[in-house]
């Protein structure tokens, strides 16, 4: 008899999981509690294309993409544009997130995962300390395994019992609520910079983005606090003083949603239950995109679970998967939410200072949303190294807050090696409370 699994919601690592489990015969069914053809919001995504490779699925129709061109960064004060360059194997794909749904779905269904629309789900079901099914407005359903790609609010992980030692929420600056809207173009003069990035921008923390396409303007406003599309549009008037394509005519999009920036979760997976995608926070804690990291963590939870032959799916032996996951990129967004914790108590001038002495250079902003390792951002030569200490040196409160940075990095780092590498309730509890202490979790 095949095993049944569940997935609850429908995230892109979990509709990949799906596929790759009910490809070799698994009775998989994903449960969503969208509607049947909405899925996905108004905006395009920006993601690396070997992902899908990695899933087992075949790359999208060549209409139905393009590639991202190079992403221009400002401090607050505009002064000292760093554009970023890109090596061309490593150029992103840039999708609309409704076609990237599309292409998941139908791949899904070819290869038998059945589809339950309208769903709300409200909790996990639990025998004792396992997971054992989800509750939902239409009923229970239960599941040799759950998997939970319903995102950052997940009701299932949000409601675990605490002897899972499962954090529950994103924790302090640990989401962006990100206003997107595609405005008209409001002249037919070439933008200056078509992809434009703003750190801290109008003294807001958080950053921003304007993208200057053909036929509309792309703006993205990203806070760590609440607002409404009110306030929304209040910044966007900030924004529209250095874009004159940025025009008024709201075209589609205009929704304010919430995504993870953090470090992944400390603990993915318990007794009958995994986490994927938003529900385990796999984005990239800067730039803020998952679907690469998602489709990879896809093959990484399939494997694990096919690694079982008995079927227990337990901690214990899907405790492999988050081994895999932080060895093959956890690790590396763990130190990389370390750089973004020191945005969070740099100044406006700090800031500046750093793109104008070359404490910041372009070679720095070579990442993409596939980027997984604190060297994809710390690119340095000896004579570099050397420029960027003196200039250090004369920047006392920002040296301090580098240093600062740079002990937290090495406790990461000896941490995300040091995870136990097989299952033990006790020692994992342990290092997870060290980890998320780091993080003043």
């Amino acid at each position: 008899m095949s095993k049944k699994i569940i997935v609850a919601g429908a995230g892109h690592g979990g509709i990949a999981a799906a596929a790759l489990l009910s490809r070799v015969g698994m009775d998989v069914t994903v449960y969503e509690r969208s509607p049947e053809g909405t899925l996905g919001y108004d905006w395009t995504d920006i993601f690396a294309p070997c992902a899908w490779k990695t899933a087992g699925i075949e790359m999208p129709s060549r209409e139905k993409y393009e590639y991202k061109t190079n992403m221009t960064f400002y401090s607050p004060n505009l002064q000292t544009p760093l554009e970023q360059h890109i090596p061309e194997d490593e150029i992103e794909m840039k999708m609309e997130r409704r076609d990237i749904y599309e292409h998941l779905i139908n791949h899904a269904l070819k290869c038998g995962v059945k589809f339950v629309y309208d769903c709300n789900i409200s909790a996990p079901i639990l025998f004792g300390n396992r997971v054992v099914g989800i509750k939902t407005e239409k009923g229970d359903f239960f599941a040799d395994l759950v998997i939970d790609a319903a995102g950052i609010d997940s009701p299932l992980r949000t409601n675990l019992p605490r002897m899972c030692g499962i954090e529950k929420s994103p924790g302090a600056f640990g989401q962006l609520y990100v206003y997107r809207a595609f405005y008209n173009r409001a002249n037919e003069e070439d933008a200056d910079v078509k992809y434009k990035i703003y750190l801290l921008p109008d003294g807001e923390l958080g950053i921003g983005w304007v993208a200057a396409e053909e036929n509309f303007t792309d703006l993205l406003i990203g806070r760590f606090d609440p607002y409404d599309s009110a306030q929304a549009e209040k910044s966007a008037e900030f924004f529209r003083e250095t874009n004159p394509n940025l025009g008024r005519t709201l075209i589609r999009g205009g929704q304010i949603t919430k995504i993870p920036v953090r470090q992944p979760l400390s603990v993915m997976v318990c007794d009958g239950y995994a986490a994927i995608g938003d529900s385990a926070f796999m984005t990239m804690p800067i730039i803020g995109s998952g679907i690469a990291n998602s489709l990879k963590a896809s093959r990484m939870l399939a494997d694990t679970v096919l690694a079982d032959k008995a079927g227990a799916y337990c901690a214990e032996t899907l405790w492999d998967y988050q081994v895999k996951y932080f060895r093959q990129i956890g690790a590396g967004l763990a130190q990389i939410a370390c750089v973004k914790s020191l945005l969070l108590h740099i100044t406006p001038n700090e800031l500046d200072c750093c793109f104008e002495k070359g404490i910041l250079t372009a070679d720095n902003f070579a990442i993409g949303s596939d980027s997984s390792s604190l060297a994809d951002m710390i690119k340095m030569t000896p004579n570099d190294l050397k420029n960027r200490a003196q200039a250090l040196l004369n920047e006392k409160a920002l040296l301090k807050k580098v240093l600062e940075l740079g002990v937290k990095i090495a406790k990461v780092t000896v941490l995300t090696q040091t995870m136990p590498q097989k299952w033990n309730r006790s020692r994992v509890s342990n290092w997870s409370k060290e980890y998320c202490k780091v993080f003043n979790i």
